[in-house]
């Protein structure tokens, strides 16, 4: 757990509001991931909290957390030619499973799956 709670420590967490729940907080490194709250203060620190479990569970598990979304600047792009059915199912994975946008669930869903097999 200390090892997950280093982690996060440096993960950026974003808090959003809710009208029913008062705030929802997630992270860029792990958008899945998320804690409500009435307060920022509170949501902050449940986000946290359900970040370091994930995280240590990653760790249990053999898998490697992401790194912190400051760790490394992206400078490369790699462009990926889609049908417009592809580009649709990709669109709604991503936002079903709480994805900013289709790049980062095309990224992740990627990467986790190269590093996985390693």
């Amino acid at each position: 757990m200390r090892k997950a709670t280093k982690i996060v420590a440096d993960y950026r967490i974003i808090l959003e509001r809710n009208e029913r729940l008062g705030f929802i907080g997630s992270s860029v490194e792990l958008p899945t991931v998320f804690a409500d709250a009435k307060t920022p203060e509170k949501c902050y620190r449940v986000t946290a909290d359900a970040l370091m479990v994930a995280i240590a569970t990653m760790i249990e598990c053999g898998q490697r957390p992401p790194q912190p979304a400051s760790a490394g600047r992206r400078t490369e792009q790699v462009n990926v030619r889609l049908t417009a059915e592809e580009k649709l199912l990709f669109a709604n994975a991503a936002m079903n499973l709480g994805f900013k946008g289709i790049s980062d669930f095309i990224r992740n869903t990627a990467l986790n799956s190269v590093l996985s097999s390693r």
